[in-house]
């Protein structure tokens, strides 16, 4: 008897030392070269990233997968409870293998494999994570050995809830819905927190097979798992039977996904891409979850892309028709025909037409659907013939000098008709607009071409270009804090440099070849006088001018040429208008942003615009009548105050009386300049109102000029203004702001000398005190002269005689 005990005893230990021995050897040949479950720790599931403009409204989304990332935290309790109910009840008593449902599914297998049934899993959530993240989906048995490893390994390290965070934001559970809460969106169009308790069990009836419970395809296995879920639910004591009674029978109700409403602002928010993308790059921008709030204005946005737009073709139109997209025969199969040519770029909202029959007064046009209609001739009398260089040919007579029958045009059905269309040709040319805070630098918006679909190349800050007589401004700030005031004066007369052996001479001349003698620098920036510009940099040294250009931010390194003072150095429309923006805010120095802020997957701010700290903003105890914050300003400040005003003063003259006269019909508190460069290849508006500063440029892709007389004036300045009369609509007569350093002085504008009786034009004059003229015989800056900037006195004038 002993003996046999003895035996039993040694089976016994042989038995314990081979499983030990064997689940060693198993642990040793799989668990040798596992991935590194370690990373799990730090994973974040990729989710997409939120673009938003200033008022909330969705711009756009980037993303590899439509995952919404939700902590679990934060997670409806009934929803982790209908998971655990149908996933995996033990969860949380389990180290990573549940050993009871191993063995339970072993011996229900055995039955079902006698039965022909397809065998069940009892693969924990652990080890559900362990497959999804570190390994393949393949069906074998060493695939099921390294999962139960891993499990054991990632449960020494990992948090339950960090290992259910996991689990419940990367499963897939059908039509596109990673994350449970994208299938709460998808399914039943709810944030997590809105569901129902018959919607959770649903949601939880779908890891295994989402096709397989498809709620339309296949609605009564769809309830049918439902419903298991929910008595899973109740024999777990999560609820009451009654509960899931009573969810069980209702219906299985889905709801259609709202449709995102996305504000369209294409260039804008390819920037905000490119900056992301940048900063963050590819894995941060389309899987790390952020929340981007931009600075983009939607009101502000869409003025500016319909006014730009709206500007681009009123030019286009002046000059000339271009001839039809395309040709087709006029036959019986003509719609068909017309609807198989692809639509150009950038038509929308246009539409192709065919032209059937042309008449002296009228043009009848079919339509891809066809439907037809007419063009009276008013709305094509535009299309003179164009010609090179941007001329246009004789007057349109009748309908037949532009249209012939199989043209195929563009067209655009006119306002309260059904039959009438107006004759309608996309632009060549091309052109930006940008509007920013100038106190901040906030960009408000931008738009950088006609149309994103026709080119996604942006002209507001890609496209560096010449801004001609835009720059001008800069070099009169320079003169402005080197003793000149806007009163003194500088000849207007013929000027020759010597540009070396073999160069020629280099004469500049105003854009209407005359001369006007002496002339202050308000009548000289005003009347956009290139002589008394070129003069003036020649005095005060080029270097100081590309001093002030670095200082605005206009051109870090700007060549010591004395062209350049006429706006010869390339820059974009971007920088531009953020250097006049820093004329209005006082002189002092912005950043262009489109970004706010950035917040991570959790809600942390990872990036702001405004740095600045407030220490007193966030009131613990409730509101007490204290005193208000004061935000400290740290912005630079790159100019005087005074010159800055002086500045603002004289650009205002601009609009006033000198070349941006167009834009005066605004009504409101406005100052800016026109720019245009040789041959008329790139055409300038910038300017502000105390409170927002905007940039117009317009110009070819492929410079060439833009026609006879055309120039800022013509063809920017009127799509400033239009930008301005819809902006400021709305907005009161704020007017410019005036430093404590400034004195106000009544002039003749012609001489820059104190007003007297009889003046006929008399204007109030900013200078700092001290620098007023006298009534004497102001000097004049000529090209005799060679003196320091201290000679000028404290009158401020430059001069010799």
């Amino acid at each position: 008897m002993l003996r046999a005990i003895g035996y039993l005893f040694a089976l016994v230990v042989i038995a314990i030392f081979g499983v030990a021995g064997g689940g060693l050897y198993v642990f040793y040949k799989y668990g040798s070269d596992l991935p590194d479950y370690a990373q799990l720790e730090t994973y974040e599931p990729p989710t997409m990233t939120r673009v938003h403009a200033a008022d909330g409204r969705l711009l756009t989304e980037y993303a590899t997968e439509r995952r919404v990332f939700v902590p679990v935290g934060v997670m409806p309790k009934s929803l982790i409870q209908a998971f655990l109910a149908a996933e995996d009840k033990n969860f949380f008593e389990h180290r990573g293998v549940d050993f009871l449902s191993v063995a339970r599914a072993a011996v229900t297998n055995i039955s079902n494999f006698r039965e022909n049934k397809r065998p069940i899993g009892a693969s924990t959530i652990t080890q559900q994570v362990a497959k999804n993240f570190l390994l393949t989906s393949e069906v074998s048995l060493e695939r099921k050995i390294k999962e139960a490893i891993l499990a054991f390994r990632m449960e020494r390290v990992l948090s339950k809830e960090r290992i259910l965070e996991l689990y419940l934001n990367e499963i897939y559970l059908g039509i596109g819905s990673y994350g449970v809460a994208a299938a709460s969106l998808n399914y039943f169009n709810k944030s997590l927190d809105d569901l129902t308790l018959e919607e959770v069990a649903y949601l939880a009836a779908l890891p295994k097979a989402p096709n397989n419970y498809h709620p339309v395809r296949r609605a009564a296995a769809a309830k049918a798992r439902r419903n298991w879920v929910l008595s899973r639910m109740a024999e777990e004591g999560y609820i009451a039977a009654s509960e899931a009674t009573l969810a069980g029978q209702r219906a299985l109700q889905i709801r259609s996904r709202d449709e995102e409403e996305f504000f369209s602002a294409e260039y804008f928010t390819e920037e905000v891409r490119r900056i992301l993308f940048e900063t963050y790059g590819e894995e941060g921008l389309y899987k790390g979850g952020m929340s981007v709030r931009t600075t983009l204005d939607p009101r502000l946005q869409a003025i500016a892309e319909r006014t730009l737009r709206a500007g681009l073709i009123a030019y286009d139109r002046r000059h000339g028709w271009r001839g039809p997209i395309a040709t087709l025969e006029v036959a019986a199969d003509w719609p068909a025909r017309l609807g198989a040519i692809e639509a150009p770029a950038g038509l929308d909202p246009w539409q192709l037409a065919l032209v059937l029959k042309v008449a002296d007064d009228e043009t009848v046009v079919g339509l891809a659907s066809g439907s037809q209609g007419v063009i009276p001739f008013d709305e094509l009398s535009w299309a003179r013939p164009w010609l090179k260089g941007q001329k246009v040919g004789p007057r349109v007579k009748r309908s037949r000098d532009v249209l012939r029958e199989g043209d195929v045009v563009a067209v655009e059905r006119l306002p309260d008709t059904l039959d009438s269309f107006a004759l309608r040709q996309l632009p060549v040319v091309q052109g930006a607009l940008v509007a920013m805070d100038p106190h901040t630098g906030r960009v408000h918006a931008m738009v950088g071409g006609y149309s994103f679909e026709q080119s996604q190349f942006n002209r507001a800050t890609q496209a560096q270009r010449q801004p001609g007589s835009a720059f001008k401004p800069f070099v009169y700030a320079a003169a402005l804090e080197n003793g000149f005031t806007p009163a003194s004066r500088v000849l207007d007369a013929p000027f020759v440099v010597d540009q070396g052996p073999g160069l020629g001479k280099w004469k500049p001349a105003n854009y209407t070849k005359r001369f006007y003698g002496p002339s202050t620098l308000r009548l000289g920036l005003e009347k956009s006088r290139n002589l008394m510009t070129v003069r003036l940099a020649q005095f005060l040294g080029m270097e100081a001018i590309a001093d002030y250009a670095r200082r605005f931010g206009i051109n870090d390194d700007l060549p010591p040429m004395l062209s350049m003072a006429l706006g010869a150095g390339e820059t974009t429309l971007m920088q531009l208008t953020a250097g006049y923006a820093m004329m209005v805010n006082g002189g002092r120095r912005i950043e262009p942003s489109l970004i706010d802020r950035i917040q991570d997957r959790r809600g942390r701010t990872v990036m702001r615009h405004d740095t600045r700290t407030c220490t007193d903003c966030e009131v613990a105890t409730g509101w007490r009548h204290q005193a208000e914050p004061v935000l400290p300003d740290l912005r630079e400040q790159i100019i005087d105050s005074a010159t800055a005003y002086q500045m603002v003063s004289m650009l205002q003259g601009v609009i006033q009386r000198g070349t941006g006269v167009g834009v005066r019909s605004v009504g409101k508190p406005l100052a800016g300049k026109t720019g245009t460069t040789n041959a008329s290849q790139d055409a300038w508006f910038i300017g502000f109102s105390p409170d927002l500063a905007v940039g117009v440029y317009v110009g070819f892709d492929e410079p060439r000029t833009l026609g006879p007389r055309e120039q800022g004036a013509s063809v920017a300045a009127p799509i400033f203004r239009d930008f301005m009369v819809e902006a400021l609509a709305d907005e009161p007569n704020i007017p410019f702001r005036i430093p404590r350093s400034v004195r106000l002085v009544r002039i003749d504008y012609e001489t820059g000398l104190p007003a007297r009786n009889g003046s006929k034009s008399v204007i109030l004059e900013a200078f700092r005190p001290g620098t007023e003229p006298s009534d004497a015989a102001s000097a004049v800056l000529d090209d005799a002269g060679s003196f320091d900037a201290a000679e000028l006195g404290s009158a401020g004038v430059g001069g010799l005689y």
